[in-house]
């Protein structure tokens, strides 16, 4: 199966053409969701163009998304505020427990329940392999792979809302425009 997958052009193409995080323009994203997969722990934690993207869609009113070992790009994102993204919210992600049954503990580089708790948050757990997504405010995130598909969920959500706030405002602009246009053709056509 994956013999096939990389041997298909359009997604070999894709691969090569993968552009770099920090070549990535965070202002033209609304939302960046990272998932997990235990290379995560080493790819994503300390890297700081990731970590700069991360802090620049949420200061931005962005939504940040992260699932199973993903919330390891989150640890030691600092927002503008000069808070951790994490500290004082509540989040999951791959559990202690979760990495002691597949016998990953003394692997990764960190436990990533104890990393989060370290930087100040507020680790919801659930029992192994259920699904468990926690929403706090534009934080948006899951503790395992089952929890994969609800992350993506809530998010949409928050897109939705977003998208409708911003229609919402863009139709109050062309009323006002509209009366604005209208006023000056009454003042116009009264001298």
């Amino acid at each position: 199966m994956q013999r096939q997958y990389l041997q298909d052009e359009t997604v070999r193409a894709s691969l090569y053409n993968t552009p770099r995080i920090g070549a990535v323009d965070p202002a033209q994203y609304d939302a960046v969701y990272l998932v997990g997969g235990h290379g995560t722990m080493w790819d994503f934690a300390g890297n700081a163009d990731l970590q700069r993207l991360v802090a620049a869609v949420h200061d931005a009113g962005g939504i940040v998304g992260a699932v199973c070992h993903g919330p390891a790009g989150l640890v030691d994102v600092e927002l503008s505020t000069g808070l951790r993204i994490v500290e004082g919210r509540r989040v999951a992600a791959f559990t202690n427990a979760e990495e002691d049954e597949v016998g990953k503990s003394d692997i990764v580089p960190f436990l990533l329940e104890d990393k989060l708790v370290e930087q100040g948050a507020d680790v919801r757990t659930a029992p192994n392999w259920t699904e468990n997504v926690v929403v706090d405010d534009r934080l948006v995130t899951g503790q395992n792979p089952q929890s994969a598909a609800g992350v993506a969920k809530e998010m949409t959500k928050l897109l939705t809302e977003v998208v409708r706030g911003q229609k919402a405002v863009q139709e109050a602009d062309s009323a006002a425009l509209r009366r604005a246009r209208d006023a000056e053709k009454s003042e116009d056509g009264e001298g």
